[in-house]
């Protein structure tokens, strides 16, 4: 893993920044890039880490800018992490088709404009590597969970379609699908949990870097889930 760059989109939340972390801790460079200026607790601006904060995903140029900013600062691009998006409870009756709109934007729309201003350049890597953030509560969608599965649904489908679209470029594609991750605002929101039952942000993180690892060419168009012990 050492020396290869690496672009990780919502870079700033719980997942975002153990992945960030584990990435620089194994010697990789990472632009790390959200909509807030917030970064990852240890890590600063420096030779290898570029921050990147103030980005709207859900426009495309914003995107392409920023991935171009990745690319150039380093010499390169080899690993998309796709961690950005949104999360939203709520019924159908009664509820706002805002929200629908807003996942899909959030959840779908960074994806694919991140996916579409990075392929140019993970095509010139000897192994380029797109590792998006599906769910598992989109397999089957639970009570309030409709416009949140039906985004990630949508996830998990721009996987498989860009998995095929790259078959023979050298370019993997693969989603991961994690159940409640262990984060603050998870157990806050769920205090009578069982915490132990839930994916920590370090389980998810180690199959994350597995799909964006050299070692990981022969695993394209995967939709895995990681659903700890729930």
């Amino acid at each position: 893993m050492a020396g290869r760059v690496f672009a990780i989109t919502g870079a700033s939340g719980a997942l975002g920044s153990a992945v960030a972390k584990a990435v620089v801790g194994q010697g990789c460079r990472v632009a790390l890039i959200d909509h807030v200026h917030d970064t990852p607790h240890g890590l600063a601006d420096g030779d290898d880490v570029l921050i990147l904060g103030g980005v709207d995903l859900t426009d495309a140029e914003s995107a392409k800018a920023a991935i171009d900013a990745a690319a150039a600062r380093f010499g390169g691009l080899d690993a998309v992490l796709n961690i950005a998006g949104g999360f939203a409870w709520e019924k159908v009756e009664g509820g706002d088709a805002e929200t629908w709109r807003k996942l899909f934007r959030l959840n779908v729309e960074t994806a694919a404009n991140v996916c579409r201003a990075a392929i140019p350049h993970l095509k010139r890597s000897k192994a380029g590597r797109i590792v998006n953030v599906g769910a598992n509560g989109a397999v089957k969608a639970a009570l309030g969970m409709g416009a949140y599965a039906a985004s990630k649904a949508g996830v998990h489908r721009l996987t498989e379609a860009l998995a095929e679209e790259l078959k023979g470029s050298g370019v993997t594609v693969n989603a991961v699908l994690p159940s409640i991750i262990d984060t603050p605002a998870n157990r806050a929101d769920l205090p009578k949990a069982d915490f132990a039952t839930w994916v920590t942000p370090q389980e998810l993180t180690a199959v994350m870097l597995f799909l964006a690892g050299e070692q990981a060419s022969a695993v394209t168009g995967a939709l895995i889930p990681v659903t700890g012990r729930v």
